[in-house]
């Protein structure tokens, strides 16, 4: 089977990380997290610290995997080494047919509604639907004609989408301080934050866990990274630092550009436009619209190159149809067209059960977010099997790492099944109706998993018929 080249260095990588975890939440989750805290700022910064240490923990964790195992697709070879070629395999198939089309549809919408408010369209009309198609084609396109050049736009991007967060973190925080709204919004508090202080923080952590996901598909691209044993762990580690200190900035130099109570009402786009003037918001806007441009690229190279995966490994659905590799562009196409469809259809299914008044019953569930609660606790059964098998390490590396992964790991699908399970319960159960959306994102969960499962069942017999001809 012919193999992808390393075409990709370390810069590339890192804005990979910084690239795909950035996108929109760092934008709107301030304004969530002072909701939370009740327009406590330096609780909402506690609450942005310790969920970037939970990211930290996790990447420096796969740091380590990255500098013992290396072969096709990253997080799919860890799993593969720790756990077994079948546990690679339905890890691959999630990554695959859920977690990457699901983010990466979200995220093409989400593409499309801040360029729609630019020209006043309705965020859940037609319009924003179709240029959500034509940017997943767009993306689809420039990833698989041509990789390098969108290993370049990932950088151009990643530099594009800083620009606004530092500007805000340096001007907002000296504006802040010289008008004094700065030092009266980390001294005042609107109001007291429901369930008190220890409950406004776990709500304001609940809040941002969802801005720091993404740095795992970074190691989707380690087969086309060059020494990705050095650049990957660097990337890993390097990106997630990057990332907590701009998001910490960022939320700082907000809270100087407004009062805490106008930011819990009307978000980031005032501060914006208090500090830069009545374009502010404009230039914020198409900010954003480039920063969920470059963080649905990121998430496109992932998904592009997810059958490809299982593929190189002779397993899936016909291992010799999508194990093929484009002579002149270098790039799984056949992969990338099933990576395109799948984002397709959850990209409706995202419209039609979060957009409408919902199409599909007790099924309509956020497909960008839920799948958080399977990929981190299918990370789990990954660590314990490494402080088993890794005997020749230190007790850092063997222990201390991993179990800190296990619980940043454990929290992350707590807070997911808090987030969009218990709440929409409660808040159902108060009307007198019944909601619990993780239940159902689980079964649908459970039947492409199945799905997986009669695939992988034929892989042999795919196999054998393939060597007889």
């Amino acid at each position: 089977m012919e193999k992808l080249t390393r075409k990709y260095g370390l810069l590339t990588a890192i804005c990979m990380v910084v690239g795909t975890v950035i996108g929109s939440g760092v934008f709107f989750k301030a304004q969530n997290v002072l909701v939370a805290t009740g327009g406590n700022m330096p609780l909402g910064i506690a609450a942005w610290a310790i969920t970037g240490l939970l990211m930290i923990i996790c990447s420096a964790q796969f740091a380590v995997m990255a500098t013992k195992y290396e072969k096709i697709s990253g997080v799919v070879d860890y799993a593969e080494a720790a756990c077994g070629k079948t546990y690679g395999y339905y890890l691959a198939w999630f990554m695959v047919n859920i977690y990457y089309p699901g983010m990466t549809s979200v995220l093409a919408w989400v593409s499309a509604r801040y360029f729609g408010v630019l020209f006043g369209w309705d965020l859940a009309g037609p319009e924003v639907l179709a240029l959500a198609g034509c940017f997943l084609i767009a993306s689809f396109t420039l990833n698989t004609l041509s990789p390098k050049m969108a290993g370049k736009f990932q950088v151009s991007a990643t530099v594009i989408k800083l620009i606004p967060i530092f500007l805000m973190a340096t001007v907002g925080t000296v504006v802040g301080l010289v008008n004094g709204t700065l030092t009266n919004n980390f001294t005042t508090i609107v109001s007291e934050a429901v369930g008190g202080t220890s409950g406004g923080l776990f709500a304001a952590i609940v809040a941002t866990v969802f801005a720091y996901e993404g740095w795992i598909v970074a190691t989707s691209i380690n087969a086309e990274l060059k020494n990705p044993k050095k650049n990957l762990p660097l990337a890993l580690v390097i990106g997630a630092l990057i990332v907590v200190v701009a998001y910490i900035l960022y939320y700082i130099g907000v809270a100087g550009g407004a009062s805490n109570a106008v930011l819990m009402e009307e978000g980031a786009t005032t501060a914006f436009s208090n500090i830069f003037g009545g374009v502010g918001g404009v230039l914020l806007n198409i900010c954003i619209v480039v920063s969920c441009l470059g963080t649905l690229n990121g998430l496109m190279v992932g998904a592009t190159r997810g059958m490809y995966a299982i593929a190189a490994r002779g397993e899936g659905p016909s291992p010799k149809m999508f194990g093929q590799i484009d002579k002149t562009t270098n790039m799984a196409t056949n992969s990338s067209v099933w990576g395109l469809f799948v984002c397709s259809l959850w990209l409706v299914y995202f419209y039609g059960a979060n957009l409408t008044s919902g199409w599909f019953g007790l099924f309509n569930f956020d497909s960008s977010e839920l799948p958080i609660i399977t990929i981190y606790a299918m990370y789990i059964p990954m660590l314990i099997a490494w402080m088993k098998k890794e005997k020749e390490l230190g007790i850092g590396k063997r222990f201390v790492l991993p179990i800190a992964s296990i619980i940043a790991c454990a929290f992350m699908v707590f807070a997911a099944v808090y987030a969009h399970g218990i709440t929409p319960y409660l808040a159902a159960k108060a009307e007198g109706k019944f909601s619990f959306p993780v239940l159902f994102y689980l079964i649908v969960f459970a039947v492409i998993m199945i799905l997986g499962a009669v695939f992988k069942n034929g892989v042999k017999k795919n196999a054998e018929d393939t060597t007889e001809e």
